[in-house]
């Protein structure tokens, strides 16, 4: 009988000379066509190349189902260069092989199987092997492909759906189990299209063993969960989207990673992903291991990944989740348990430079892409280029317009008019960054409260402070995401175990919300008064800020034409204001467009009729203006000429 080692061939390498230059530079973005596993034909026969990064290792061997998971059956072997590449082939082997790395250390006498970091599959958990995958594909997004940097633009509408894939839909008749890929990929565009949605923003759907973790703590950083299906199954979600004209962003981690034993965690006996000291490579707060930025392969390992996504599975955007964690050594640490860097300061400069060289490489080579930053301090130009300066981000999420926003809004009105500068500080700064307002999935968890629930009041006041909430956001210059079910007013705290409480939508107050949210999608991304100078401050003017004891406001939004611009209008309090008058910088008729007291939005059905004709009268230092009734807890918006 043949012996089983013989059938590994070792002179046929996966990299090149080239190759192993860029990875030890810290420059590869494309590391996942040379490492991991991928289906080849040698010398005319079948079979399946493996590499796998692991200087430190002793010996390395794949083990699977082929093998019955012996260890040393199938080794790989050591380049004769100094890149700690194992390689190896294996003849005969097919996709859907189930597989694992067995490594021995050379130190500390250290064994254990482990992942393929650059698996583009895993099984599904809690089971832990990887399996051979090709990713061959036929895409028919090529009219969204050629169009996308203007749909993906920094002046273009953007209103992000943000949803968590596994709890979205159940389908309840099968024991309530998650949906698949290719559900979604039919349920998921015609909701989305129906209520105006430009984006959807999955929360991470790389492989993770903990699903209540909800993707945050991936060890699959090439592969899409199985939970919901294969690699092809998720390609059609992405290309399904995609033929309905909705843009996808994902959540992507390369802050942290978990401490499973067959995931990146002394990969090779040694702390290789992570530092080795845990004042620098464990998260106190996570319980989590923190990437060495400092380390040109991790760099090229991570770059690779944030390209693979973008590339292999034409995907619009990525969110970078925990920016701050990355930028601060000191982070989530107390007095003596962080490490200064060699200015005695407590930034994190490798993760600084490898943060620049994720976004230059992002926006060289997929040009119509974006990437957008949660970062949640004051660090400064987090979304301007790197040549200026900057880290290089297309936008950053706007977590103090957040916080102050909704510390506002849960407020009784009664007490508005001494919180009124939570409203306006927010443009202060609102031009210092590209912003993304986002009120998230981080705020209805962990007894938080759903959205709804925040609100003061009673059911009907509830309602409609939350409409208000969403009239203002969209108003209010910034790219807007909101979280799956806020869209008609979830009560429940968002859980990942459960799917939305659709039911809700039998109810006329939940219709007539979400059927508001509808309307303020469609009528925004058909403004560019309210889209198109997001970013400069010339898309912005207040006309009266300063309303406090009646808790009002009132401001412009513009377009790069002069002559188009949105009047928003602001009322915040459950009091109608008969005859209020505001300033305009123009005569004539001006159209009310949207009115979130509406009654078919459940409102009370309060307005002015249609619109309203100007006045020669001067007022907030315009020679124009209009004599409006001001619905109560609603938002009004205007546009002069109708």
């Amino acid at each position: 009988m043949k012996n089983p080692a013989q059938s590994v061939k070792h002179d046929v390498p996966m990299l090149t000379e080239h190759d192993v230059y860029l990875f030890k530079q810290g420059r590869h973005t494309r590391l996942y066509e040379k490492l991991g596993a991928h289906v080849r034909e040698v010398g005319g026969v079948a079979g399946v190349g493996f590499g796998v990064w692991a200087p430190n290792a002793r010996e390395v061997s794949v083990i699977g189902d082929f093998n019955q998971w012996r260890a040393g059956s199938h080794p790989l072997q050591i380049r004769e260069d100094d890149s700690g590449i194992w390689e190896g082939f294996i003849p005969d082997l097919m996709p859907g092989t189930q597989y694992k790395f067995h490594i021995a250390s050379r130190l500390e006498d250290y064994a254990a199987d482990k992942g393929d970091p650059f698996a583009f599959s895993w099984e599904e958990p809690p089971a832990t092997a990887c399996r051979v995958r090709e990713l061959d594909y036929s895409w028919d997004d090529a009219a969204w492909m050629e169009r996308r940097h203007r749909a993906n633009g920094l002046d273009a509408p953007w209103s992000v759906y943000e949803m968590h894939p596994g709890s979205w839909r159940r389908v309840a008749e099968e024991g309530n189990r998650v949906p698949t890929y290719r559900e979604l990929a039919e349920w998921l565009p015609a909701y989305l299209g129906e209520l105006g949605y430009t984006h959807v923003e999955l929360m991470p759907i790389t492989e993770h063993p903990f699903y209540g973790s909800w993707g945050y703590q991936t060890t699959g950083y090439f592969a899409p969960t199985a939970r919901y299906g294969t690699p092809q199954d998720f390609m059609h979600l992405v290309d399904r989207l995609h033929q309905s004209g909705i843009g996808v962003i994902v959540d992507w981690v390369p802050s942290h990673f978990p401490d499973d034993e067959h995931g990146l965690r002394y990969f090779d006996g040694t702390h290789l992903f992570e530092h080795a000291d845990p004042k620098s490579g464990f998260h106190p707060e996570w319980q989590s291991y923190i990437f060495n930025y400092g380390r040109h392969e991790v760099r090229s390992f991570l770059l690779s990944s944030a390209l693979f996504w973008l590339k292999q599975y034409h995907l619009d955007g990525l969110r970078v989740d925990a920016v701050a964690s990355m930028l601060y050594l000191d982070y989530g640490r107390q007095e003596g348990e962080w490490i200064p860097n060699e200015h005695g300061g407590n930034e994190n400069l490798a993760a600084v430079d490898f943060l620049r060289d994720l976004n230059e490489a992002v926006y060289r080579d997929l040009p119509g892409t974006q990437t957008i930053a949660e970062e949640s301090t004051a660090w400064p130009m987090v979304s301007r280029p790197t040549y200026l300066g900057g880290l290089g981000f297309g936008m950053k999420w706007n977590m103090g317009w957040m916080h102050d926003t909704l510390a506002y809004f849960a407020n009784d009105p009664l007490y508005r008019k001494y919180h009124h500068d939570q409203l306006t500080f927010s443009l202060a700064y609102a031009f210092n960054e590209n912003f993304m307002l986002a009120l998230s999935h981080d705020e209805v968890v962990h007894g938080k409260g759903s959205l709804i629930n925040k609100m003061p009041g009673d059911d009907w006041q509830k309602f409609a402070n939350l409409r208000a909430l969403f009239g203002y956001m969209y108003g209010h210059p910034g790219k807007k995401l909101t979280f799956m079910g806020d869209e008609f007013g979830q009560w429940r705290e968002w859980s990942h175990d459960r799917g939305l409480d659709w039911e809700l939508l039998e109810q006329p107050a939940h219709r007539g919300l979400r059927h508001w949210v509808g309307d303020l999608n469609h009528f925004y991304r058909n403004q560019p008064a309210l889209f198109e100078q997001d970013f400069v401050a010339a898309g912005f003017e207040w006309i009266d800020r300063q309303d406090v004891e009646e808790s009002t406001l009132s401001f412009l939004r513009k377009a790069r034409n002069p002559d188009d611009m949105i009047l928003v209008i602001c009322n915040l309090t459950p009091v109608p204001r008969d005859n209020y008058r505001i300033g305009v910088p123009r005569g004539g008729w001006w159209q009310e467009m949207l009115n979130s007291d509406a009654q078919t939005y459940g409102g009370s059905g309060r307005g002015n009729r249609g619109g309203v004709e100007s006045a020669p009268v001067g007022a907030h230092g315009h020679y124009h203006s209009l004599v409006l009734d001001l619905p109560p807890l609603a938002v009004l918006f205007l546009k002069p000429g109708g």
